[in-house]
């Protein structure tokens, strides 16, 4: 068995706690700062970010902007835009370097704003379009940019002129022919999609309302629920637009087809599909610096939407297409290229990190580059340094730079160094145990620094194909949970990402199987590995996959736990297949969809609603009422269950979120009745 210890920030240095020191706690989390969207200027002198505070008493966050300049030592960054009440955010450098474009709801919708670069000066909206901006991407060039919102697709420009008003007097039924009719957390409106529109620049500010990109495609762009503005990408000279859609229709619901298109950018000519010969994803266009190559991640197989994504290069002169990471048994999540062009930077997951690796652009190497941690938001700047965002078990993000030369990365920003630094940091340590198959499974600790024996929170990722790794994590967070006095692990089981693709796939028709065999062996395992850790005193909590799982261990482990928590967790797959949104989930998890035979028998047999009967573990189940990927009724029908046969249970729902629990109020209200079924059942406490 392998055992890697690990103080505060698993490799980041933290100043240590003081001897007042405190446990964190669900407030703290829901009010720490939140560093994102950090964009450099074109000559790597600059970088500008938005910066989330929480008004806890309107339950909301608010964002800002902040300006760090990168050439002077110690420099501390400057607030540069900030309206009471307002947010900005989704900053971007104009290519003369003169301007901040961002994104605020100052003037009542989402519009585009400038400020000097230099941060002097008050902020100038630039945009009054008919609706809110969604994203934005600015031309090489400096001539030109696209703007994306959803827009009726009879649109003949962002503004809609065109488009007469709805009949007066009409029911408020909406009528659908084909789904998609919700995704994600909202409603579709019929004929409303995800449009890009360009436009130009003259003296910086966007003229006339705009061309539609993709006016003969019915489809998403960017892609929904979570695409943005890494499936957008320039050509050097700003003369083409590069850009990822999934083509809508019937098959929608069941495609996982993303393509990437190419299309003049003022709009002259149709878009051009680059890979229409690969039926499975394509997404996240980069073009390197001297425009000559377009990067590109790819998956291989259609319906699966954790197939491993490969970087690829297409020769933008020629068509020609090679694959560059094919014998890299990793999954690209993110492109960037080098500034001379000669290699680029990707994230990808790795054994419970997810650190920066470099890849030869002639012939695919790959070096690794950083250690601990979670790596996001790539930037190369010139001089042959990387800017990044670093987050890891024990720190939200904060940015860091990586010298041309190697050696130690330096931390740039300490966004929640005041509110970190009276909190008593956790002991982090990650093991590892022959799991299912025989196979290497790897997990980790989470728990105070204490002598005591410590009851135990085992907690299960979502996805399935993800990871409970050393990532940071401002719902499902380890330190929180562990915080009152438990120790929370986490087991990597067969389906995590990290470890390969057939480690991933290993899960497929096997949602039951293996991973409860993993999830077994690991607490044991956890147990050998700290004398500290109370096994027999444990309690079992997930969300997603995670809250299938629990609901899968109340009838095929029942004697495992005290107490269980299921979030958004699935309790019948027949009503699943069925009532979800994106259907090529089940499909392929299970071989098809349930009316086939031969698929039925593959859900039946992972179906915690055929083993109720052996239910007896007290249950905390919660879920988000606007919930559509796994619809709350499925939490319903837990407690429904659970109610019946008099077992000991409780039923929070949430009316104003989704799959995730996301306002901070509610995020604290979640841990609050979360911690106080853990203490209900694990310490003794009275009844809630």
């Amino acid at each position: 068995m392998n055992k890697l210890v690990f103080a505060g920030l698993a490799g980041l240095a933290l100043a240590p706690a003081a001897a007042d020191a405190r446990p964190i706690t669900a407030t703290d989390l829901a009010t720490l700062r939140r560093l994102a969207a950090p964009a450099t200027s074109l000559d790597g002198n600059w970088v500008v970010y938005q910066l989330r505070e929480t008004d806890l008493p309107a339950n909301r966050g608010r964002t800002d902007l902040w300006l760090l300049n990168l050439q002077r030592a110690g420099a501390e960054p400057v607030r540069i835009a900030s309206a009471p009440e307002h947010n900005e955010h989704d900053p971007r450098f104009s290519a003369d370097g003169r301007w901040i474009y961002f994104l605020s709801n100052a003037s009542g919708s989402d519009q585009l704003w400038r400020i000097a670069a230099s941060g002097a000066g008050a902020p100038e909206q630039v945009t009054r379009l008919e609706a809110d901006i969604a994203g934005y991407s600015l031309a090489p060039s400096g001539d030109r940019i696209a703007i994306w919102a959803d827009r009726n697709t009879a649109c003949a420009d962002f503004n809609c002129d065109n488009v007469p008003d709805a009949e007066q007097g009409r029911g408020s039924g909406r009528v659908y022919d084909e789904t998609f009719v919700r995704h994600w957390d909202v409603w579709a409106e019929p004929g409303v999609r995800s449009r890009i529109f360009t436009f130009p620049l003259v003296d910086g500010r966007p003229q006339g309302a705009g061309t539609p990109v993709a006016r003969t495609l019915i489809g998403d762009a960017p892609s929904k629920p979570f695409g943005g503005g890494e499936e957008i990408a320039w050509s050097a000279d700003g003369r083409t637009l590069y850009f990822t859609l999934r083509e809508g229709g019937r098959a929608e619901p069941t495609s996982t087809d993303l393509d990437i298109y190419a299309v003049p950018a003022d709009g002259s000519g149709p878009p051009v599909n680059l890979t229409e010969a690969n039926q499975a994803t394509d997404t996240m266009p980069t073009v390197s610096p001297d425009g000559r190559w377009l990067a590109y991640a790819a998956m291989r197989r259609p319906g699966y939407e954790a197939d491993r994504q490969v970087l690829h290069l297409r020769d933008l002169r020629t068509g020609e297409v090679r694959a560059l990471t094919q014998e890299w048994d990793r999954s690209v999540g993110s492109i960037a290229w080098a500034a001379d062009g000669r290699s680029l930077y990707v994230t990808a997951g790795e054994i419970l990190d997810t650190p920066l690796f470099r890849v030869d652009a002639r012939n695919g190497r790959v070096t690794r580059l950083t250690q601990g941690g979670t790596i996001g938001n790539v930037f190369a700047l010139r001089g042959g340094s990387v800017l990044y965002t670093l987050n890891s078990l024990t720190a939200p993000d904060d940015l860091y730079r990586l010298p041309r030369r190697g050696g130690r990365q330096q931390q740039l920003t300490r966004v929640n160094a005041d509110r970190l630094a009276g909190l008593d940091l956790p002991h982090v340590e990650r093991f590892s145990f022959a799991g299912a198959r025989g196979d290497q499974v790897w997990g980790q600790i989470v728990r105070p620094e204490s002598g005591e024996r410590l009851p135990v929170a085992y907690l299960i990722h979502g996805g399935p194909q993800g990871s409970f790794g050393n990532a940071w994590s401002f719902r499902w967070n380890p330190w929180v949970f562990a915080a009152p006095g438990y120790a929370a692990v986490t087991v990597d089981f067969h389906g995590s990402t990290g470890y390969g693709q057939a480690f991933t796939d290993a899960i497929n028709r096997d949602w039951g199987g293996a991973p409860l065999e993993d999830l077994r062996l690991g607490l044991a395992a956890a147990g050998r590995e700290d004398s500290r850790l109370d096994v027999g005193n444990a309690c079992a909590l997930g969300g997603s996959y995670g809250g299938f799982m629990v609901n899968w261990i109340a009838g095929n482990w029942p004697e495992g736990f005290k107490c269980l928590v299921s979030h958004s967790g699935i309790f019948d797959q027949r009503a699943m297949a069925y009532e979800t949104e994106e259907l090529w989930f089940t499909e392929w998890e299970f071989g098809g969809p349930y009316f086939d035979s031969n698929a039925a028998a593959n859900y039946e047999r992972s179906n915690p609603v055929n083993f109720v009967r052996n239910w007896r573990t007290p249950m905390l189940v919660l879920h988000g009422e606007r919930d559509f990927r796994i619809p709350y009724s499925q939490s319903l029908g837990v407690f429904n269950a659970l109610q019946r046969r008099n077992i000991p249970s409780r039923l929070v729902v949430f009316p104003d979120e989704n799959h995730w629990i996301l306002k901070p109020q509610n995020s604290i209200q979640w841990y609050r009745e979360v911690h106080g079924w853990l203490d209900r059942w694990l310490r003794g406490g009275q009844e809630q």
